[in-house]
């Protein structure tokens, strides 16, 4: 089969693979049909190479169908049409059972001290061959396959995978109070959901967060009151002069680590890639920083006594924290992958009726054939040609 590969840092190509195939009785096959470039692909991409190797297939974000599946799969047949949720998770172990999908302790790459296993996403989280791909092949099929219905375009449902949990759990961390208001940095595909999300759920103003004119726009038309972060040299006055002077109620920070604004944490990231591979996965593990100006804002613009939701991805260990600051404005922080099962229950409604309260119908800006990978992550790297979601489609 043909699938998308890591060979570098910023390459990456379409390559034919071994075809998957049943190893667990609890697995099964999906041909898949869409696929989605997710902003933390961007991350092995560019920074998390020493925890990549050469030929690893990539993504996270795929639907299709099943083609066949394990001896103890009893709920999924041949024929049916799912969403395959990037966290793998077993739905029985004491993590599961308390909505914690993305801790399962089936699944949990212990040799890594890290939670549940994930597709396409280095060895840190198991190494399992990811999405952008022909076919997949799914373990824990028992429970994490969502079966949807035939019929609506792929694009109705494929955000379950990723996009919408994400977005749904970062609002609900977010605690925005009821007419409350809510600032969002970062309006890539997570940040633009959140947005939606937190309007859909009864916010009183949302604050679209970034420095590129078509995301800006982008939220603006959907409900969000923005701010271009090149108009203001400090982000917080911008956000209390909209918060009657107090700061935002809730904000989410839907950027981590690939911040802008911190040139000396991309040069540090510049320096670990190119290092050997040994070398800069030590050095990332365990002595890594990020860049934290958009975390430094958020502290900065939330009110007193509010909270702030991260969903955006920081791998660093020795991040400085302005601890002070969060004690004394008695900041709640709240953060972690998300638990799509946990979510799937809320959202799966919205998505099944003639209307389209989130926008999912046109949500992806680019659609293009697998083969054309390497130039989509190009283009979704560099914000070319208003590329803010892209999804990526097998041929057949």
């Amino acid at each position: 089969m043909k699938a998308v590969t890591w060979h570098g840092k910023r390459d990456v190509r379409v390559e034919t693979v071994p075809d998957p195939r049943i190893v667990s009785p609890t697995d099964a096959v999906i041909r898949v049909t869409s696929t989605g470039l997710c902003g933390s692909d961007l991350h092995l991409y560019e920074v998390l190479g020493p925890f990549m190797t050469e030929g690893d297939v990539l993504g996270h974000e795929p639907m299709g169908v099943v083609e066949e599946v394990g001896a103890e799969v009893t709920s999924l047949k041949a024929g049916d049409r799912v969403v395959v949720p990037f966290n793998i998770s077993c739905g029985h172990c004491f993590m599961c059972e308390h909505g914690l999908q993305s801790q399962c302790e089936t699944t949990q790459v212990t040799s890594q001290s890290k939670g549940a296993a994930l597709f396409g996403y280095t060895r840190l989280y198991g190494q399992v061959p990811g999405g952008q791909a022909e076919y997949l092949r799914v373990p824990q099929a028992q429970y994490g396959p969502i079966k949807v219905p035939d019929g609506p375009p792929d694009d109705r449902f494929v955000y379950l995978s990723d996009v919408l949990p994400t977005a749904w759990q970062a609002v609900e961390y977010a605690e925005i109070p009821a007419g409350g208001s809510v600032a969002v940095f970062g309006l890539g595909p997570i940040g633009q959901m959140c947005a939606r999300v937190a309007l859909h759920k009864g916010a009183g103003l949302v604050i679209g967060i970034d420095l590129v004119s078509e995301r800006l726009a982008r939220a603006e038309a959907h409900g969000a009151t923005v701010i271009d972060t090149r108009d203001h040299d400090n982000i917080g006055d911008a956000v209390r002069a909209l918060t009657s002077g107090r700061g935002a109620d809730s904000v989410i920070d839907a950027v981590g680590m690939e911040a802008h604004g911190a040139p000396a944490a991309r040069i540090t990231h510049n320096l670990v890639a190119a290092l050997p591979k040994a070398v800069g996965a030590l050095i990332t593990e365990k002595a890594g920083i990020d860049r934290l100006s958009v975390l430094y804002a958020a502290i900065d613009s939330v009110r007193r006594g509010g909270t702030i939701s991260l969903s955006g991805v920081y791998g660093g260990m020795i991040d400085p924290m302005p601890m002070m600051e969060l004690f004394d404005k008695q900041i709640r922080l709240h953060m972690g992958q998300a638990n799509v099962h946990r979510w799937v229950d809320e959202i799966l409604p919205l998505l099944s009726g003639t209307d389209d309260p989130l926008g999912v119908d046109d949500f992806a800006t680019h659609r293009l054939p697998l083969q054309e990978a390497p130039r989509a992550y190009e283009m979704f790297q560099k914000k070319l040609h208003g590329a803010q979601k892209v999804l990526l489609q097998p041929a057949g």
